[in-house]
């Protein structure tokens, strides 16, 4: 009876981290996903603590949260071999059904929006919307363009920008008007009350502007007054200014960012960070002189960029040294170093309302 209290005891003492690793998730998180180890950590900012990892399926890369805060999505890329979007619940800290979306192959960029999931689909060439309300994929366009990569979606949804790889361009879609009913034919009657009711009206339509900037285009922002799109081109290391609303490039920027990864303003908009997966440094930008601040040696190489929302700190996955290097705003130096994972990447804020 004795050794059996004893296996016990210990058998508990061995369950206890696991039991306790997990921890009701904080009001604000972040979101951090690990490629290799096929995870989702979620993070309490405030004391950098992992409160719990979530399993996300094969080749995570992308994430972002629900407006409530309380669901995520990410994207399970594999160059177009994968079509799902993991979900999960942020409170319950589960992984939920994933959504199946057929022949929209290869999910990567992902923004949330209007309660719904915006997504592109590399390998269909195309962008579509997820509604969580009817779980359906309710809106479907293809952008023509080769590895359609991010995704921008203004808060009205009538304005759309991606990131297209290969083909070294950025694609404007902008929503049109709904046109009005037709009337009746000249000398007929308007019949409101037929059995076939009034005709309806157009949903409307969506305007492509394909703007040609450089060479491997990938990370890119839109500046926090919506006047210009930052690009950054990975295979001639540039950065093309878009202005808007005039859809063409103001300006490049020779910056010699070979393998630019991701873009990202400041919350401020004073300044711009871009990594790079094949060097060592994150390059800083002032946006209003356009010239380059410093390049602040995070590791041997960097993906994700996520802004806090208080302008105090920039968290930048260092996927090759499987850390996330943590960036002070304001003396642009690098004050320590979260582990979520093997080769993290994708990274987001979650904030529960």
């Amino acid at each position: 009876m004795k050794s059996k209290l004893v296996l016990s005891l210990v058998f508990a003492s061995l369950l206890a981290p696991a039991i306790t690793l997990a921890q009701s998730s904080p009001s604000a998180a972040l979101l951090a996903l690990s490629k290799r180890d096929h995870t989702l950590a979620i993070v309490d900012p405030a004391t950098l603590k992992i409160v719990a990892k979530v399993p996300v399926g094969n080749d995570p890369h992308e994430v972002i949260a629900s407006s409530d805060g309380k669901t995520a999505y990410v994207s399970n890329y594999g160059g177009g071999a994968f079509n799902t979007l993991a979900v999960i619940d942020l409170v319950e800290q589960t992984a939920l059904p994933p959504v199946d979306l057929g022949s929209l192959r290869g999910p990567h960029g992902l923004v949330f929006v209007g309660g719904k999931t915006w997504f592109t689909a590399e390998a269909a060439k195309a962008i579509g919307s997820y509604d969580p309300a009817t779980k359906k994929i309710d809106w479907i366009l293809g952008t023509g363009q080769n590895r359609t990569h991010m995704i921008w979606v203004s808060d009205d949804m009538k304005l759309i920008f991606t990131t297209n790889v290969n083909s070294g361009t950025v694609s404007v879609i902008e929503k049109t008007a709904a046109r009005a009913p037709a009337g009746p034919p000249p000398g007929m009657p308007n019949r409101p009350n037929s059995p076939q009711g009034p005709p309806e009206p157009s949903g409307g339509d969506w305007n492509e502007t394909v703007v040609r900037v450089g060479d491997g285009s990938e990370g890119f922002d839109v500046s926090p007054d919506g006047k210009e799109v930052w690009v950054a081109n990975a295979r001639d290391g540039s950065i093309s200014i878009i202005a808007m609303p005039a859809k063409s490039v103001a300006q490049t920027l020779d910056a010699s960012l070979q393998s630019a990864n991701r873009l990202k303003f400041t919350p401020d908009g004073k300044r711009v960070f871009v990594s790079r997966l094949g060097g060592p440094e994150v390059a800083v930008f002032d946006v209003a002189s356009r010239k380059e601040i410093k390049r602040i040696k995070v590791g041997h190489g960097a993906a994700g960029i996520l802004m806090q929302p208080d302008g105090a700190r920039v968290f930048v996955a260092c996927t090759p040294d499987n850390y996330v290097a943590l960036i002070d705003l304001k003396t642009l130096e690098v004050t320590g170093h979260l582990d979520v994972g093997t080769e993290p990447d994708g990274l987001a804020w979650a904030v529960r309302h």
